[in-house]
């Protein structure tokens, strides 16, 4: 079956278990950019817990724009302090020095739109777990969705994901298991264990 998301900011892991469960994933670039979602933030595990990282974009709710054309605010140098983010949050996890390398030219390069960070972000992430995953761009939106199965409410901030399996997280002793963070809490956490992991798990 296929299915149908909108691309995020280092999806979280219900994103990559419909992928992987996927024989085609559509990606959802055809429609208006909505605040509040997980179009422009990740949430990781650091030393406090649930962390959100957000990328600064320019929009105003006033004027509609569709997600393909809303900007990042680059003023601040929110890239690097992502970056920090995440060291300070995995450098004790067992995989965060074997992939790190992989990740730095996303914080290296300066993006203008968001929709273009988002896909370059998926495209490193798949390179780094492996995944051989056949995507396509939609060309118009659709309300309602054909052959395809819709996942595009994932990208809500209050989709809820609770039934996945637990795996060894770096503060999880402090805190414990937090399910659904971004796919990078899995990667650094379970390395090439990351897809065998994403395969055994079910969307509700």
């Amino acid at each position: 079956m296929n299915c149908l998301i909108h691309p995020t900011y280092f999806p979280n892991i219900a994103h990559f278990v419909a992928m992987v469960n996927s024989s085609i994933v559509y990606l959802e670039v055809c429609d208006n950019y909505q605040k509040q979602s997980f179009r422009n933030r990740t949430e990781i595990y650091s030393a406090n817990g649930k962390l959100a990282l957000t990328v600064p974009v320019s929009y105003t709710q006033k004027n509609r724009q569709l997600y393909k054309d809303v900007k990042i605010a680059n003023k601040d140098n929110w890239q690097l302090l992502h970056l920090k983010s995440l060291q300070s949050a995995y450098r004790m996890s067992p995989f965060f020095e074997y992939y790190i390398d992989d990740l730095l030219p996303l914080f290296e390069k300066r993006f203008n739109f968001i929709l273009d960070l988002n896909i370059s972000c998926l495209e490193v992430l798949l390179e780094s777990l492996q995944i051989n995953i056949t995507t396509v761009d939609t060309l118009v939106f659709e309300s309602e969705t054909s052959n395809k199965v819709d996942d595009r409410t994932m990208v809500k901030r209050n989709y809820k994901a609770t039934n996945f399996e637990t795996y060894t997280q770096v503060f999880s002793k402090k805190h414990g298991f937090i399910s659904n963070l971004s796919i990078l809490d899995l990667l650094f956490n379970e390395g090439p264990n990351s897809e065998l992991y994403l395969k055994k798990q079910k969307l509700k």
